[in-house]
């Protein structure tokens, strides 16, 4: 989530202002739930304004049903990495110039980094870009265009543990303490689960270095 853009206040928002408004907007009418999970669909292969700013919305004014939001974020969110993993497997041939010159977060650096990480750590790597602010639409892409290193296996596997992990995190935090967590998770989400990811990490090491 890029909070920086929660801060501009000139009279002619920028055109990503512009969609992060669009996106909030739908908190505020009865649509939201079938947006939240077109947002999230979308957000896996191209759209660039994460579905956490719309959930946290949503369950700030219905606390209660916080876990139904993060399961449509999630449901949402799997089903658009499948779609990003099938744009890299069968159309990047003929999209890629595309997605490179229009969709924010996917440049050819960024993609050969990601099938370098696969060579090595695919679920991994799947699993630490699901869950934290790394752009998850470069890795779903990615999969596919790596597909020798990436089965769809993995990528829905790892994906549905790091996506549910974060979106159920969100609203594990507005179910128990309110509309009042709202603005400290738009400021350090992305902090909190940069920071969980490593402890994460670091358990798996000291289990795997003990035992």
């Amino acid at each position: 989530m890029n909070t920086a853009i929660d801060t501009v206040t000139d009279k002619k928002p920028n055109p990503i202002r512009r969609l992060y408004n669009w996106v909030l907007h739908w908190a505020d009418t009865p649509y939201g739930p079938a947006a939240l999970f077109g947002i999230s669909f979308a957000e896996s292969s191209f759209f660039p304004v994460p579905p956490d700013v719309l959930q946290i919305a949503l369950s700030a004014g219905q606390p209660r049903k916080s876990f139904r939001f993060a399961a449509i974020s999630s449901a949402g969110s799997l089903l658009g990495g499948i779609v990003g993993w099938a744009i890299g497997y069968a159309l990047w041939h003929a999209v890629g110039d595309f997605f490179y010159s229009h969709v924010p977060g996917v440049t050819p650096d960024r993609v050969e980094t990601v099938g370098r990480l696969y060579e090595a750590h695919a679920f991994w790597s799947i699993l630490a870009a699901a869950f934290t602010p790394i752009p998850y639409k470069v890795f779903t892409i990615s999969a596919g265009i790596f597909h020798d290193y990436v089965s769809l296996g993995t990528l829905i596997v790892a994906s549905a543990i790091g996506r549910s992990a974060r979106f159920f995190m969100v609203a594990c935090c507005l179910y128990f303490f309110g509309p009042k967590v709202r603005e400290q998770l738009e400021k350090r989400l992305e902090l909190a689960t940069v920071v969980f990811a490593l402890l994460v990490l670091l358990g798996f090491w000291v289990v795997k270095t003990v035992l």
